[in-house]
């Protein structure tokens, strides 16, 4: 996203909030890549994403008018996106299973391999996990919520938290050694 100043958006926005269909469809392209880019960290699929940011984009239309012109509007948008994403956890977690890795054990130092990872590897390695794990490496990881904070949104124990990250980092160690043929402990 291109972020222009909220002064060059504030026309757009202001049509958006009187319901003006074609001014919200552009707004919608306008923000897709990068809203997309924020729902498919969080999402099991691309579909799944497109679900969340969908979600998303109505409660931003719908609160149009409790946005800040004083604050960048891509920081609310971003803001938005993830609360719908834990939002859409929370509504679907009593539907899926998780992984439980707790036997997992701890794989070797890999090198530089994480040098040779492309972004698009990485993202496909992270929707890869289940979404709890998804959910809570996200947060800390990528926006830098601490556990506490997690445990709040996702009404979770703060250990919970600790837990799930530990065993992301596992299931992405063994991910990445598997994709690399990597051998643990060497």
């Amino acid at each position: 996203m291109n972020i222009e100043s909220n002064e060059s958006l504030k026309p757009l926005l202001e049509e958006c909030k009187k319901g003006e269909r074609s001014s919200q469809k552009l707004l919608y392209k306008y923000c897709y890549a990068y809203a997309m880019s924020i729902c498919l960290r969080y999402a099991e699929n691309r579909e799944e994403a497109q679900e969340v940011m969908n979600d998303g984009f109505l409660k931003i239309f719908n609160n149009l008018d409790k946005f800040d012109y004083q604050k960048p509007f891509h920081y609310w948008l971003r803001r938005i996106m993830i609360n719908t994403a834990i939002d859409y956890y929370r509504r679907n977690q009593h539907q899926r299973q998780t992984l439980d890795l707790s036997e997992a054990r701890p794989i070797a130092d890999s090198g530089d391999v994480l040098a040779d990872i492309s972004e698009q590897e990485i993202l496909r390695l992270v929707q890869e996990l289940s979404p709890g794990y998804r959910v809570v490496f996200n947060l800390y990881v990528i926006e830098g919520y601490k556990h506490e904070e997690i445990a709040q949104m996702l009404g979770i124990q703060v250990g919970t938290s600790k837990s799930n990250l530990a065993k992301a980092r596992v299931h992405l160690q063994q991910k990445i050694q598997k994709l690399y043929a990597i051998k643990p402990n060497e």
